[in-house]
């Protein structure tokens, strides 16, 4: 008979201290704690698309009656529409909930207990949250002070216990791109590389044509920020087919799920209403940064995203984050190192930056 004991004894001991992707607070949260009621809040701290998804959306999920069967767990039609907006092969596609679930799913085929992964910080934490989850040692190499990547540190860094390499590009939550210079140094060394590429629909910029050359690039792309599916969870991922064939045999059966490819057929066929969208937020991301540089205590970071980091000069970006959300208006505030006294705004529409901006003149 097993004796009564405490839970923990049971649980990993490299996860007893493990630290948490911390996520923003929700709107809903703020309830009575703000100056505005909830449906005033402006939401301006996830990159979300604040013009929601393509209407044909709504209306098919409206209409669809099969949300009693099981998706496709081959994702079939999913990869082949995949495959006609990408140009690549529908065997080289994989799709999870998520481009999360999917940098998950990489990490776990790549990395096991005491393999090293390189990330270049700062950048988005699940790379660090999904290498120490599979007990791997997260390798952390500083970007400079314009967020760049000093493929010197890299190579000092690689070893034999090297078995994956992030990089988001454009990077999370700077905003900035890595020369293709830079990523063709990562690639020739063979070890395996992540290109996330959750921002491309912004960028315009993007790794894809490398993979005929370099068998060990992997890109990932999101339906979350230019597609407005955010709520939905459905990102892909573009490999070698080798690479991809490990990933099916890996990942959960039935991941993406029938709301959500009923949300990307529809918005496949209506890119031209989505991607004007994503132009309309690119102006606007525009005019906000110049509005920013009118602060003499703010320094905004160029962005190639949907959104703008701001360094604060004079002041705590705490202090600014609460003075914000005390009005209604939710931006990212990061308690990391190199970030501490940062906020990020994402893009939202032109009164949203109005408003942010009229209380910014206030502080």
């Amino acid at each position: 008979m097993i004796q009564k004991t405490k839970i923990d004894e049971f649980i990993r001991p490299d996860l007893l201290s493990f630290g948490a992707y911390t996520a923003p607070v929700s709107a809903g949260s703020l309830t009575g704690n703000t100056e505005i009621p909830l449906t005033g809040v402006i939401k301006l701290d996830q990159n979300e698309n604040v013009y929601g998804c393509s209407p044909k959306v709504i209306t098919a999920l409206a209409k669809y009656k099969g949300y009693h069967i099981y998706p496709d767990s081959e994702q079939t039609t999913l990869r082949e529409q995949l495959s006609g907006y990408t140009g690549i092969a529908p065997e080289c596609i994989v799709a999870a909930n998520g481009s999360n679930q999917l940098l998950d799913i990489i990490t776990r085929l790549f990395v096991g207990e005491g393999d090293n992964v390189i990330n270049f910080v700062p950048t988005f934490d699940i790379y660090r949250f999904s290498t120490q989850i599979c007990g791997g040692n997260i390798v952390e190499i500083p970007r400079d002070d314009k967020f760049a990547i000093d493929t010197g540190l890299f190579r000092r860094s690689i070893d034999a216990k090297t078995k994956l390499i992030f990089i988001a590009n454009p990077n999370a939550p700077t905003g900035n791109l890595t020369p293709k210079k830079t990523i063709l140094e990562l690639l020739d060394t063979g070890i395996p590389i992540v290109v996330d590429e959750a921002y491309y629909e912004f960028s315009g910029v993007t790794a894809l044509p490398l993979m005929k050359k370099y068998p060990n690039l992997m890109v990932v792309r999101t339906f979350s920020k230019w597609a407005g599916l955010a709520g939905l969870r459905v990102g892909y991922g573009l490999f070698n087919p080798v690479i991809a064939d490990y990933l099916h045999r890996i990942r959960i059966p039935f991941n993406v799920n029938v709301a959500a490819l009923v949300a990307v057929n529809e918005s496949l066929q209506d890119i031209d209403y989505l991607l004007n969208r994503t132009k309309q937020i690119i102006a606007e991301k525009d005019r906000l940064f110049v509005e920013l540089k009118k602060f003499k205590w703010l320094k905004p970071y160029p962005s190639r995203a949907n959104f703008i980091l701001c360094q604060v000069l004079n002041g705590k970006a705490s202090e600014i984050h609460e003075i914000l959300q005390n009005k209604g208006i939710m931006v990212r505030y990061f308690a990391k190192p190199r970030l501490e006294n940062c906020i990020r705004i994402s893009v939202g529409k032109p009164e949203h930056s109005d408003a942010l901006i009229k209380v910014l003149r206030e502080i």
